[in-house]
């Protein structure tokens, strides 16, 4: 799996599948993308590579773990993200995927979240905030 920001200045592959993937509606990723939901892959940190500089925002998530959000200081696309540094997953955004079509989500996390207008068009399992 390989992708870019929408400038082309950050380049990543994924070497391996998803550990899973999905579709997040909380307030974060609302805010981050402009829409109701982010869609996510989540991988081992190891199984990714990217090449490009990359700037950083960190926040207090609504799970009320540290969130960091990796972007493209030239085009602004947001690429990853992943929690405290020591976290060893990393979160990459499939819109971001060079083929989207790739990119196959299982679940529905922070529903509770989630605007009236977002209503996904495929059936996923779905949790109210992060699967236990």
């Amino acid at each position: 799996m390989k992708g870019q920001c929408l400038c082309g200045a950050v380049r990543y592959e994924a070497k391996r599948a998803p550990i899973y993937s999905g579709f997040c509606h909380c307030r974060d990723c609302q805010r981050a993308t402009g829409t109701g939901h982010s869609c996510y892959m989540i991988f081992s940190r190891v199984d990714v590579d990217y090449a490009g500089e990359l700037r950083s925002f960190q926040t207090l998530a609504e799970s009320g773990n540290v969130s960091t959000r990796h972007f493209c200081p030239a085009c602004g696309s947001q690429l990853f993200a992943s929690g405290p540094p020591d976290d060893d997953q990393w979160t990459v955004f499939a819109g971001t995927l060079d083929e989207t079509a790739l990119f196959e989500p299982t679940n529905a996390v922070f529903t509770r979240s989630r605007p009236h207008w977002d209503r996904p068009a495929l059936r996923v399992d779905e949790y109210e905030t992060l699967p236990v």
